[in-house]
């Protein structure tokens, strides 16, 4: 387990890409890092933590995204990267009532851990701090590369890009869905059938593909969500077999594998568009 003493000037990242590239890839889950702040009003003890961590971090998407940007032909896509911990606030949840994962204790500030046991005390007052310190500043900026990604590509596309054990935990959902290889999450306005076909076409020869199965929806900045048709997602969720050890640690000839195929997504994509 690691724990961060620093408070949250570094809790995110952003690695620039070719100034011509509306792709950005988001990876929200892939840190275990808990500031000591956050870590003080956890209840687990530190083993507990630790296989809480295991069990609910998206281990090593963030060498996946570095891989894929590295094999990306037409224009390294720009990434922003979360540096700490889904258990500080999942940036990815709505952070008022209409989250469905309130229903679990896993909303934007998590109360539960995957089993139902309980993560940290229901405080407003810390939970507030959480969403001021960390959610809201990592909301802004990620909205602000899309805009800075509309202004200058006139579009943008974002690869939400996570990870999925291949039995279910306790507290998902849909535990009677399919666990393909990889899952493709979409958004009924924000993700184009021609996006949902492209990502088909280039994962289906590394295994199983199901779309919203078993996780659903994929992560667009509030100002652009549900109104700005020119910001396009879709999530990739891939079964951890597919690209980890059994230890945890990365299977890097897999990983080569998956960052081809992405990459050969993004290019087929892009050029699919500039042929229409």
């Amino acid at each position: 387990m690691a724990v961060d003493t620093d408070l949250p000037s570094n809790a995110f990242v952003t690695v620039a890409g070719h100034s011509a590239s509306p792709w950005i890839l988001h990876v929200p889950h892939a840190s275990a890092e808990i500031p000591a702040a956050v870590r003080a009003r956890i209840l687990l003890d530190d083993d507990e933590l630790g296989a809480e961590l295991t069990a609910m971090t998206d281990a090593h998407t963030d060498l996946l995204a570095g891989c894929i940007g590295e094999r990306v032909k037409q224009g390294r896509p720009w990434s922003f990267i979360n540096r700490v911990s889904r258990l500080v606030v999942d940036p990815e949840r709505f952070a008022d009532s209409s989250e469905v994962m309130n229903r679990v204790g896993m909303g934007a500030v998590y109360t539960l851990t995957s089993t139902g046991a309980p993560l940290r005390t229901d405080d407003e007052v810390h939970r507030a701090w959480l969403i001021a310190a960390y959610f809201e500043p990592y909301s802004r900026a990620l909205a602000a590369l899309v805009d800075d990604r509309l202004s200058v590509t006139g579009r943008a596309v974002i690869l939400d890009v996570h990870s999925f054990p291949t039995s279910p935990l306790p507290y998902e959902l849909y535990p009677n869905d399919q666990r393909p290889t990889f899952c493709l999450g979409t958004d009924a306005r924000h993700t184009p059938s021609q996006l949902v076909d492209a990502a088909q076409a280039a994962f289906s020869g590394l295994g199983s593909v199901a779309v919203n199965q078993p996780f659903r929806g994929t992560y667009v900045p509030l100002r652009h969500y549900g109104h700005d048709d020119r910001v396009e997602s879709i999530m990739l969720e891939m079964r951890r077999d597919a690209y980890l050890h059994r230890d945890g640690t990365p299977n890097r000839a897999a990983i080569e594998r998956l960052a081809k195929a992405a990459a050969r997504l993004i290019d087929g994509y892009d050029r699919g568009r500039r042929n229409v």
